[in-house]
């Protein structure tokens, strides 16, 4: 296919459907902060970043997708740097470093290893795949990921820490693993939760235990406290009704009962001010670029971009079922941006960069061709 062609099968409704969650998200961030003069050039900043990251998007686009497959280890090897120098002089917020203050901007390199991890994968389980089911494989699979989780882990950080997880086990299956070692990892991690709890969490922070006492055994008398902003959170998507206060309009918003609701909570700021049909429509389409995602790695040209494919939709797919889970009180406390729409530059920039991606693939593909899944 020459130049033009490629370019006519570039996903339009899958693009606009993300320009507008950005675009909201955007204005759901200015409301937010509306008269915080601390956070007052947070919208504007989110719109450079998104203008980056579209950047981004249009330039992975354009290149071929298999492009990835030459370059994913020096890009691993750049990530695990970035981690590692995390590691060492990164700047603390909420009780973890997990950014690197640049002097322009603060990088979280967290959001890259999400990339990393997929790009890396997909390459190794592509070209392994026919032994998918060997313990030298799989063993393999897990040092791989084990080398970005590891840094991750000692930021404190757990829930990006368990995302690439994610991403690892549904890979795996996808690719064809056998029942059996899917027991074998359930009963794995049976035990080892099990023990996790039996010996208070040795691994975690004070802070991540915390969050997970107050959710397990809240402090009903707590007016305030660690359950605070959780209870917040419900009282603001409680009172948004079927319709919501108005965009600027939510008392809970605008008084500052609820924090960080820019970022973590950014989605009881939206049931706050546009209600249940605000919070089904946004949610409408964050399951349309998921469901693209997997669509498009069904056709993909071959393994390598199937599984980068599927790999972008699980990970919007969990950050998504983990936020809202834990804006409504069913999940523990964990930090996890709303895809397209919570404050972060890092995290936009990674997934438009991702969607870029995903468009090449389906750009170089054909409805005639079939993915990893048939």
């Amino acid at each position: 296919m020459n130049t033009r062609d490629i370019w006519r099968r570039f996903d339009i409704p899958l693009f606009a459907a993300v320009l507008l969650l950005c675009i909201f998200g955007i204005a759901l961030i200015s409301s937010a902060i509306a008269g915080n003069p601390t956070l007052e050039g947070h919208p504007k900043r989110q719109a450079i970043f998104m203008l980056i990251g579209l950047v981004a998007l249009f330039a992975s686009a354009a290149f071929d997708y298999r492009i990835w497959q030459t370059i994913s280890k020096p890009f691993y090897i750049f990530v695990l740097v970035l981690l590692l120098v995390v590691f060492i002089m990164g700047a603390a917020r909420f009780g973890a470093a997990r950014w690197l203050e640049t002097g322009l901007v603060t990088l979280q390199p967290a959001e890259l290893a999400k990339i990393a991890i997929i790009l890396s994968l997909s390459s190794f389980f592509a070209a392994n795949i026919s032994n998918i089911n060997n313990w030298a494989t799989i063993g393999k699979s897990i040092m791989l990921t084990g080398g970005i989780v590891l840094w991750i882990m000692l930021q404190p950080n757990l829930s990006t820490s368990i995302v690439i997880l994610v991403i690892w086990a549904t890979m795996l299956w996808i690719c064809g693993l056998e029942t059996k070692y899917i027991l074998y990892a359930v009963l794995f991690f049976a035990v080892f939760i099990g023990l996790s709890f039996a010996f208070d969490f040795p691994y975690l922070a004070d802070y991540q235990k915390s969050r997970i006492t107050n959710f397990l055994s809240p402090d009903e008398n707590a007016r305030y406290g660690d359950t605070y902003n959780v209870d917040q959170a419900k009282i603001s998507i409680g009172s948004g009704g079927w319709f919501g206060n108005g965009f600027g309009q939510g008392s809970q918003v605008q008084l500052r009962f609820l924090k960080i609701r820019h970022n973590d909570f950014i989605f009881s700021v939206l049931a706050h001010e546009f209600g249940f049909v605000g919070t089904v429509i946004v949610l409408a389409l964050l399951v349309f670029i998921i469901v693209r995602c997997f669509m498009i790695a069904k056709e993909a040209p071959d393994a390598y971009g199937s599984l980068i494919a599927y790999g972008f939709g699980i990970l919007m797919a969990f950050q998504t079922m983990v936020n809202v889970g834990v804006n409504l009180n069913v999940l523990p406390v964990t930090g996890l941006t709303l895809p397209f729409i919570s404050y972060g530059g890092s995290s936009l920039v990674s997934m438009l960069l991702g969607i870029g991606i995903v468009q090449s693939i389906r750009m170089r593909s054909s409805p005639k061709e079939k993915g990893i899944a048939n």
